[in-house]
């Protein structure tokens, strides 16, 4: 049997703050099993969320300082969680944050250096996961499916409402995902425009009305939707895509909640052409999980069996399957499916660090 101990770190487009789990995976007779021994979310300060949201922008000098700062701080937040839960780990398993993602262009580009994470935490340490596939003509994205298809094969479906949602499920012999559509990128959004920083609850959305060509332009007034997988939403798509149709519309913010959220519930009921069965289970995470509104309105388009596991899972499940990932590439294993991303094979992504 063997046992790994590796810290997950995952940092997210809705600027949530960054995930950090220390899980424990074995493997017997090639079947992996999981747990979540502690895990954590620390919130952005306003300050960092506010340079994060903007680097983009800054210069190439801002940006390799950046990158190396942002290491150090994923670094020190390891070593402060692991001390704070009396725990130790054989290596770091970092996504790192999303600041370009191009790969029409060839490249994706995630922030936080691994030596500078490495030689803070004083831990090996594993990341950049989605560059390898680009330069493999891929999508670079989604990364998770690997993780559905080896952990959590028990479901027929696995999606996760983050700041994009991604859906991945088998197709015949091989396994298939992309990103469906915005959700807490947009949400967060205009929950910003009532002084929230999200919607707890779906509480504002719940208080608004359909829009009806709102609704519609968002279905239908660009072409990702009708595109073919692999594919994949990056924040410069949601920014140049979403963002000036919600801001043309005259809708009050609460009806814009309202008519998102069905927007939401609308692209993945109709990513599945082919009759399923009622039967069949989808598991569903991710920040979005927890709004209770946008659920409700997702169950009430599904033609599924909906499973919200318990909270940890819920919450930590990107940051889970990143460490897993990291398991992967130490093993030299495949850790990226083109059959997800579109790349010209599979690969074993990542860099390890070992300052």
């Amino acid at each position: 049997m063997e046992k790994y101990r590796v810290v997950g770190i995952m940092s997210g487009t809705s600027l949530d703050g960054v995930d950090v789990a220390l899980c424990v995976f074995t493997n017997r007779n090639g079947k992996w099993k999981f747990e979540i021994e502690c895990a954590q979310t620390i919130s952005y300060s306003s300050e960092m969320k506010k340079k994060l949201s903007s680097l983009h922008l800054a210069s190439a000098l801002i940006f390799a300082e950046e990158d190396a700062e942002y290491g150090k701080f994923l670094g020190n937040l390891v070593k402060s969680f692991l001390k704070k839960n009396k725990a130790s780990a054989d290596f770091v398993s970092s996504h790192g944050h999303t600041v370009f993602h191009q790969p029409k262009n060839g490249f994706t580009t995630q922030l936080g250096d691994g030596a500078s994470l490495s030689a803070a935490c004083g831990l090996p340490v594993a990341c950049d996961f989605r560059t390898g596939d680009v330069a493999l003509g891929g999508q670079g994205a989604p990364l998770v499916p690997v993780g559905d298809k080896l952990l959590f094969n028990e479901y027929k479906f696995c999606l996760n409402l983050g700041g994009i949602a991604n859906i991945s499920f088998d197709e015949g012999d091989r396994r298939i995902a992309f990103d469906v559509c915005p959700v807490n990128m947009v949400l967060n959004f205009l929950s910003a425009q009532k002084d929230f920083d999200f919607d707890k609850g779906g509480k504002l959305a719940a208080g608004g009305k359909l829009d009806q060509p709102l609704m519609n332009k968002l279905n239908w007034s660009h072409d990702y939707y009708f595109k073919q997988s692999p594919k994949s939403l990056g924040r410069e798509d949601v920014e140049k895509i979403f963002f000036p149709i919600l801001k043309k519309s005259k809708a009050s913010v609460e009806d814009k909640l309202f008519t998102f959220c069905r927007h939401v519930a609308f692209q993945i009921d109709s990513i599945f052409p082919v009759p399923y069965s009622s039967k069949d289970k989808m598991l569903v995470t991710g920040g979005g999980a927890h709004n209770s509104f946008l659920m409700k309105t997702i169950g009430e388009y599904s033609k599924f069996k909906i499973i919200v596991p318990e909270k940890r899972l819920v919450d930590f499940k990107e940051a889970l399957i990143f460490a897993f990932l990291g398991v992967l590439r130490w093993h030299g294993e495949v850790n990226c499916l083109k059959s997800v991303t579109g790349a010209a094979r599979d690969s074993c992504a990542g860099a390890i660090y070992r300052v």
